[in-house]
This record gives structure tokens, sequence and C-alpha cells, in this order.
């Protein structure tokens, strides 16, 4: 594939703004690159990508947008390190053999999972979490076999559309494991650093990555994502939530139409 200069800029803003919202809300990012790496080069009458190059972009570009999300939420009491190596451990696995495995599965195969994912997850952030904030960082309980579980099955689903599935993990963290949102948001970003190892292993491996791409990606995660989670902890826990909720919903109807 050709890089013009257009396409090389075109890449680094869905990158940018990706990261950007992705460090506030304690996401990956891929609930919003995915589509938009998909259906934003065409508008401008670029080449598009396709699912797979989608899915392999999304995966390398999420190890490094993750990096620089956790580092500005590294102070503050807000990295819970049980919860971490918990649901860690388990998206790992889960996202190594989805990764591994998407290389089997159609184009169509690949969004129809990308969008029960996106519609599971907005169902959740639309349930009511009341109380959840009023728990003090340091006294936060969760079940642990409850919370490996829901990760493994997370990180499969996640590894096949090479997402980290942070946006799927903030509401089960939420509404689940009652975890508090800003301990939710800096949490699920090192869970998913360690899913997209997972899941990048995967595409790498499988050659679904197309590099230069990822690349320019990659540059604009580590601009971006740092300034996103500076402006998170400064935003009222209940516009993070309606913020995340909005990208989700938006995101799941958006894939559902093109499927149907």
């Amino acid at each position: 594939m050709e890089m013009s200069l257009p396409y090389i800029i075109t890449i680094f803003l869905i990158g940018f703004i990706g990261s950007y919202i992705s460090g506030m809300v304690g996401i990956g990012g891929s609930i919003i690159k995915y589509p938009m790496l998909l259906y934003v080069p065409p508008l401008f009458g670029l080449a598009a990508f396709t699912a797979h190059e989608v899915s392999g972009i999304s995966a390398v570009q999420v190890l490094f947008a993750t990096i620089g999300g956790v580092w500005a939420y590294r102070k503050g009491g807000y990295l819970n390190k049980t919860l971490i190596l918990c649901m860690g451990a388990a998206i790992l696995t889960g996202s190594f053999l989805g990764g591994f495995g998407s290389k089997m599965m159609s184009e169509s195969g690949i969004n129809m999972i990308y969008g029960i994912l996106a519609l599971s997850a907005a169902v959740m952030m639309f349930i009511p979490k009341k109380g959840v904030d009023d728990i003090p960082l340091d006294q936060v309980k969760f079940n642990k076999w409850l919370a490996a579980a829901l990760a493994l099955i997370v990180g499969i689903g996640a590894g096949i559309v090479g997402a980290a599935g942070a946006f799927l993990l903030v509401p089960i963290m939420l509404v689940v494991l009652k975890i508090p949102t800003r301990m939710t948001i800096a949490s699920s970003l090192a869970i998913t650093f360690i899913s997209s190892i997972g899941s990048t292993v995967g595409k790498v491996t499988t050659g679904q990555v197309n590099y230069l791409p990822a690349l320019i990606m990659v540059v604009a995660s580590l601009i971006a994502s740092p300034l996103g989670a500076s402006a998170g902890k400064k935003i009222n826990t209940k516009v993070l939530q309606i913020i995340l909720a909005v990208l989700i919903l938006a995101t799941a109807i958006k894939i559902w139409v093109d499927i149907l």
C-alpha cells in the first residue's frame, strides 16, 4: 500500500483522536479506532483497509496507547494491583487464543463478533451504578474468580477483533465488580496493556499487521494517550461514564447497521 501524505495525516489523526479519548475514559481505543480506520479513509478517497488489516493495526496500537495511559495514572492509588493481576492473566490467555484463531475467520465473522461485544458493553453502561464511587480506594473488594472468568471470556472475543477488550472490561468492573470509576479507568488501562500483548502476538505471528500504518498510529498514541489521561483525572466521574456509554453505543449501532 502506497502511503501518501494525506494518508499518513489521516491515519495519524485517527490515532490521536482515538488515543486521547481512550486515555481519558480508560480503554485501549479500538472501540473508536476500529470503525474510524474502516470507514474514514474511503470518505477522503483513500484506499480502504480490510477488517483483518484494521484488527491487526488496532492490536499493535492499543499496546502502546495503554502504556501512555497507565504511566499518567501511576500515582494516586488508582491502580489496583490485585485486580490487574487477576484479570490481566485471564485476559492475556483469552486474547492470545482469540488473536491466533482469528486468522481462520471471515471478515463478516470478525465484524459480527465486534458488534456483539459492542452491543453487550453498551447495554451494561446504561445500567445504573449507584454508590460505586462512594467506596474508598483502599477498601475496594471484589470476587477474584468471577473477575478472572469474565476477563477470560472478554479476552477471547476481543483478541479476535484486536480490541484488547477494555470497552467491555470497564462496564464489567463498574456494574458487576463494583469498582469505583477512576480506579476502573486506571486499572482497565493496565489490564488492557496485558491483554494487548496476547492479541498483538497472535496478529503478528499470523501476518495480519500492516506495519507502516501501525507505526503511525503508535506515534499518535504515545503523544495523545497521556494527554487524555491527564484530562480524565479532572472530569466528573458521571461525565466520564456518559462519554464512554455514548461512544460504545454509537459504535455498536454503526457496526450493526453495516452487518444487517
